[in-house]
């Protein structure tokens, strides 16, 4: 009764890495860096004016009022 029927995480880990697929390593790398990546400016810039309110008080487009 004291046998354990799961393997630990680590074993899982080892055992998953090892039935990966050749390109699965490339990938993680791939994401990884994307992930790393420093926003653009442009893309920051967006986000910031989405941030702000809108110039007349108002709660911008979708403010659920009717069109």
């Amino acid at each position: 009764m004291g046998s354990n029927k799961h393997p630990s995480k680590d074993a899982k880990s080892a055992a998953s890495q090892s039935d990966d697929p050749d390109w699965a390593a490339g990938l993680k790398q791939l994401y990884d860096a994307v992930v790393e990546e420093e926003l653009p400016d442009a893309f920051k810039n967006l986000l910031a004016k989405l941030d702000d309110p809108a110039p007349d008080g108002g709660a911008g487009p979708d403010d659920g009022s009717p069109a």
